[in-house]
């Protein structure tokens, strides 16, 4: 026979990790080449000069200098007018 009794388990114990998305250099701020300027699920913001996506859609510096947001109005395939940000380094 057992000693003690039963303690049950514990469900729901374990968290995941943060993700740490959101905007990394601001405007004005000078960016080195590689440096990691907006993390993002999707592509909220958009690469501009000098900027380019990475797989997980992480927007970074190809060459140094200032970094920039604009807006620019695009149409979607429906016709539907949109504003989306687009990320610069000058």
């Amino acid at each position: 026979m057992a000693h003690t009794k039963a303690g049950g388990t514990a469900k729901n114990l374990t968290d995941s990790n943060p993700q740490f998305l959101g905007i990394k250099l601001y405007a004005g701020e000078t960016a080195k080449p590689g440096s990691i300027i907006v993390r993002q699920r999707g592509t909220r913001y958009m690469a501009g000069a000098n900027v380019d996506t990475g797989k997980d859609h992480t927007l970074f510096a190809l060459k140094g200098g200032k970094v920039a947001y604009a807006d620019k109005r695009k149409i979607k395939f429906n016709g539907e007018k949109t504003i989306r940000k687009i990320v610069s380094v000058k």
